[in-house]
């Protein structure tokens, strides 16, 4: 295991005492600790060097919480920030185009770049770029918004849908009928859409955008 930076151990610290519902200085307390041991101010000097808590505290604190040190190692996780991963971009024109899809809406084909987004782990996510201002104001010419094939979208999401007549949507989802999928437009004026189940190719829930 890799060592434990300050940061992650005073988030652990913070996040240990959360979970039973009191203050990292009541949680001291408990544990026989001088009350301030965990406060901010003993967390880095006047120069902003960092100060470590001691192990005999850490000890002290995890006894008295019954806290194993696996337990509170993994609680430091919440101070690391998520690790980038890269995932297809392609513009959404050329999305458009046959057999950059498979039949579970994931992608496939030539043409895809890379790019990095943070901590997104679903099978399938990809990035597409829009062009063009049809769906300004939500999404202008240029902003990337993350899909996901395999999250299942509900109904107010907004998705990506595949038609059988080769049209690519960006729609929210209002409703699915057993017969049925009603789209309603992102933006004033545009259109709804109502689609027979049988024109659906896949839909695929939006997850994030960069705008």
């Amino acid at each position: 295991m890799s060592s434990l930076s300050h940061t992650e151990i005073w988030t652990a610290i913070d996040a240990l005492a959360k979970r039973f519902d009191m203050s990292p200085s009541a949680m001291a307390r408990m544990a026989g600790l001088d009350p301030t041991s965990f406060n901010r101010s003993k967390r880095g000097d006047g120069d902003n060097r960092p100060r470590w808590p001691s192990t005999e505290s850490l000890a002290k604190v995890l006894e008295a919480t019954g806290v194993g040190f696996s337990e509170f190692a993994a609680l430091t996780e919440r101070a690391r920030p998520p690790s980038p991963r890269a995932v297809p971009l392609i513009g959404f024109a050329q999305a458009e185009a046959p057999g950059m899809f498979d039949e579970a809406g994931a992608p496939v084909g030539e043409g895809w770049d890379e790019i990095d987004f943070p901590g997104q782990g679903e099978d399938g996510v990809y990035a597409l770029e829009i062009t063009g201002d049809a769906l300004a104001p939500v999404y202008r010419d240029g902003d990337r918004v993350l899909v996901s094939p395999s999250v299942e979208p509900r109904r107010g999401d907004r998705v990506v849908v595949k038609t059988t007549g080769g049209e690519l949507l960006v729609k929210e989802l209002a409703r699915v009928t057993a017969r049925s999928v009603e789209l309603a437009s992102l933006t004033p004026g545009g259109q709804d859409r109502t689609l027979d189940l049988a024109e659906v190719v896949w839909i695929a829930r939006i997850l994030w955008a960069s705008q």
